[in-house]
């Protein structure tokens, strides 16, 4: 049996930084009593490999440096595999002057106690680009895409920073993609787009335990809280627990689990005592969190 390689295979970008692959079955190909499945491998940005019987799929990528596929047929016949050659496809990448784009891109989101998300992105000029260089940034996620109206400027009056105090990005969510994008443009040389791909739970600055208290019985130190304004609930957040010798100078971080400790201290010093939130079970873990305010406890 012949196997022959699909036709009409085309990429196209249907959203920042998503490709749409597309393909059609030979039309010499025999169906008889055959199952077709097709290999398809993405070989730039990020190296890929995974079979469908579909003939399209969705990439999502950066896409500034380009993306290169192959494809090719798979014929499944009782406990028989045969294969096609490869058909390869490619985009070129984005146009623009070598070093013109944004460097050491970062982003941070946090959930507001109106449940929404924030976005905090900052970033360098590249070393290319000239002084009167504008950089505009757009995030996308899902499939909502908004471009920034709140920039703060570097000295040479170059956007460097962008706020976004609501967004689209639904905190309920585990691990979504949050797409930057970063264009520009200037009179002396065509400016070279970035794209960078965040995981939304990877880049969460996890808000502060609520409702810190501490006490002393007899010879322990009892702690409880609350966790921190998330929809996540509380089992999936992990602890710091910060306590501070003032008398000795002695300091001790403990990791924590639960939402209250208990610890054996000698009373007759004075402690200050900090908590801080990170999550890890429930999706990947955040940033951590800002320590909680300062509370003394102990002698006098």
């Amino acid at each position: 049996v012949q196997v022959f390689p699909p036709v009409n295979f085309t990429l196209t970008v249907s959203a920042l930084a998503q490709v749409l692959l597309h393909w059609k079955p030979n039309p010499n190909q025999e169906q008889k009593n055959y199952t077709i499945r097709y290999d398809v491998k993405i070989l730039t940005p990020v190296p890929e490999e995974y079979d469908t019987k579909k003939t399209h799929s969705i990439q999502t990528a950066a896409l500034h440096n380009g993306f290169s596929a192959h494809i090719r047929t798979l014929l499944l016949h009782n406990d028989l595999q045969m294969r096609s050659d490869w058909v390869k496809e490619k985009l070129l990448p984005l146009p623009g002057a070598p070093e013109t784009s944004v460097t050491n891109l970062s982003c941070v989101t946090r959930i507001t106690i109106s449940s929404t998300v924030s976005l905090h992105c900052t970033w360098l000029p590249g070393r290319g680009a000239p002084e009167d260089t504008e950089y505009f940034l757009f995030y996308r996620y899902e499939t909502y895409t908004e471009e920034c109206q709140d920039y703060i400027k570097d000295k040479w009056n170059r956007n460097t920073e962008c706020r976004f105090s609501v967004t689209h990005i639904d905190p309920e969510e585990v691990d979504k993609l949050i797409v930057i994008h970063i264009n520009g443009s200037s009179k002396y040389a065509a400016i070279k787009p970035f794209q960078q791909l965040f995981n939304q739970n990877a880049i969460e600055k996890v808000n502060v335990p609520r409702n810190v208290t501490v006490f002393l019985e007899q010879n322990d130190l009892l702690a409880t809280w609350e966790k921190p304004i998330s929809p996540f609930p509380k089992e999936c957040f992990e602890y710091e627990f910060y306590l501070f010798n003032l008398k000795s100078g002695n300091k001790q971080i403990l990791k924590i689990s639960s939402n209250d400790f208990r610890l054996w201290i000698d009373v007759t010093n004075r402690y200050s005592v900090q908590i801080r939130a990170n999550h890890h079970i429930c999706c990947t873990r955040g940033f951590w969190s800002d320590w909680s305010e300062i509370i003394y406890v102990g002698k006098n």
